[in-house]
């Protein structure tokens, strides 16, 4: 029997990289395409029974490759993946012919759930794969979504909550895990699962941040044929999937109250109604949820249901922040240093003491996922001293690869790149100001002097002879007035509008050619292209006046 044929298209060769590999294990045949204009070619020339595609690419974007693709007869299900793409571009998408939509980061057990799905009743054997060393439990967190995954923590708050799953796993009642984006909450729910009677069923994951109201209820609760426009066949939901097994609904607190009011009802019956449907489907499912925000304020605010939270918040474990069990930060970073030395070769097998100080002396908004990506960075330079002095600056990286990750402790949804405090800027008079722009040296290179460019102050200034020049209009404004926001806040406004000022200063200086200036600045493309997006920068070249 061949071997099912499933084409990657993405612009990140690291990205296909990962996914050829995890793909080709899980027993796939896999190729590449780096281009929309390479894949609408390949699957011109080739058979492939699924595709796995990108929304964000330069040149031409996988929403154009998906519409070419279905205009020219291709019945091939799509998979669409994306980090930055709004949830705008999930409903186009799906309306265009995807069979499916996945935000990045997402785990291995979730990507081969839905290519099995989308796939209907076929699934390839899975390759033997050799005998892995034994190691200590404690330094590897365990792969298979069935399994118990092994909490990497000696502090007594997560003793605590460790406990408190042993308690309650083997029970069936719905648990609410609390805790910042990034904590290990995913880990909590994949752990109360493979300690029930449930661990030989599936475990099922939802992001109800990922999707607008109208794919979740279908993503939740499936549809009928015909319920909507794009509903060419009947599609299960996450529910019927999970049944007699464990639902993990990351982001609860996203869910709109519609939904809220059905979800009640699937707690206290066992039992929906299909989009479209008109006979109600039982199901024997386990509940777990997750969120960061506070349910009571959002009660108060009238954002969540009252009967919900409480018919949620049978058990609440609370998940705390990385900086309020700091003793954790060396056992994790050699956990992830072992993990991701398996992933990329030659990489970093051990942290200078210098690094490993500033590691523990470092605030972590992100919590775990930024420690992760933060090790997962460094064996990708392969050049620890690169994130030493913004360690030390208090500062996280300007970004991290645009990986999906098969480590669980995230609240999938793919979170913007982390913003940089800035360092006080000196008053320049007006009318121009000066931007430092910093050309990172190649490695073993000379450091290169900053470039000083003349930027407009005054966005009334005259038009420029060069189009690529021309002033930007005024940065967006603050949610709030500025005598009403926290320090925190006016922290954040402050970087946002530094780096905005960085960005248009380098853009100008590569005649707008987004990717050389994302090089330029020691970013990814699509890190840049959210930024210019989050800062109101509009390209020249787009608008009619030119």
């Amino acid at each position: 029997m061949d071997r099912i044929a499933v084409l990657v298209v993405d612009d990140e060769e690291s990205v296909r990289t990962f996914l050829a590999e995890l793909l080709g294990n899980a027993g796939y045949q896999v190729r590449c395409a780096s281009s929309g204009a390479q894949a609408l070619e390949m699957l011109q020339g080739g058979s492939f029974d699924a595709v796995l595609l990108d929304v964000v690419m330069p040149e031409m974007s996988g929403l154009e490759v998906l519409r070419h693709y279905r205009g020219s007869g291709g019945a091939a299900p799509v998979i669409v993946l994306s980090a930055l793409a709004g949830a705008d571009d999930a409903v186009r998408a799906m309306k265009m012919g995807a069979s499916d939509y996945l935000s990045k980061p997402f785990g291995n057990d979730e990507l081969e759930d839905v290519l099995a799905r989308a796939l209907g009743t076929r699934a390839p054997a899975r390759q033997a794969a050799a005998p892995a060393p034994v190691r200590p439990a404690v330094a590897e967190a365990v792969e298979n979504p069935n399994e118990a995954r092994v909490l990497i923590s000696t502090s007594p708050a997560m003793r605590r909550a460790r406990a408190l799953v042993e308690r309650i796993a083997d029970t069936d009642v719905p648990v609410l895990l609390l805790g910042e984006s990034g904590t290990g909450k995913e880990v909590i729910a994949r752990e109360i699962h493979a300690r029930s009677q449930r661990r030989n069923k599936p475990f099922i994951k939802v992001n109800c941040a990922a999707l607008p109201g109208e794919l979740l209820e279908s993503e939740l609760f499936g549809h009928e044929r015909g319920a909507f426009t794009g509903a060419t066949a009947e599609k299960p939901g996450k529910f019927e999937l999970a049944d007699q097994g464990t639902i993990f609904l990351d982001e609860i607190g996203e869910m709109a109250i519609r939904l809220q009011a059905k979800l009640l009802q699937v707690l206290q019956d066992e039992e929906f109604f299909r989009v479209g449907g008109k006979k109600s489907v039982r199901v024997d499912s386990r509940v777990v949820v997750a969120t960061n925000r506070d349910l009571e304020k959002e009660i108060a605010l009238g954002n969540f249901r009252e009967d919900l939270y409480y018919r949620l918040n049978v058990v609440a474990i609370r998940l705390p922040a990385l900086r309020e069990r700091m003793e954790d930060v060396v056992p994790l970073t050699d956990h992830f240093l072992k993990k991701y030395g398996k992933h990329y070769i030659h990489g970093v097998s051990e942290l200078p003491g210098e690094v490993l100080r500033a590691f523990t002396e470092y605030d972590w908004p992100g919590n775990v996922r930024e420690l992760e990506n933060m090790v997962r960075r460094l064996c990708v330079l392969k050049d620890p001293t690169l994130v030493l002095d913004e360690l030390r600056a208090g500062r996280a990286p300007a970004s991290a690869p645009s990986l999906p990750t098969s480590y669980a402790g995230g609240d999938d949804g793919a979170p913007p790149p982390p913003t940089r405090t800035p360092e006080p800027e000196p008053v320049r008079p007006p009318p121009t100001a000066s931007v430092q722009v910093l050309e990172m040296p190649a490695r073993g290179g000379a450091p290169v002097p900053p470039t000083v460019t003349e930027v407009p102050a005054n966005h009334m200034a005259p038009r420029y002879s060069n189009p690529f020049d021309i002033p930007q209009p005024p940065p967006p404004p603050p949610s709030m007035p500025v005598a009403e926001m926290s320090l925190k806040d006016i922290g954040k406004r402050a970087a946002m509008l530094a780096e905005r000022e960085a960005i248009l200063a380098m853009l100008q200086r590569t005649a707008w050619n987004k990717r050389k200036a994302a090089g330029k600045l020691r970013i990814s493309y699509k890190a840049l292209l959210y930024k210019i997006k989050e800062c109101g920068i509009i390209d020249p070249r787009a608008s009619a006046e030119f």
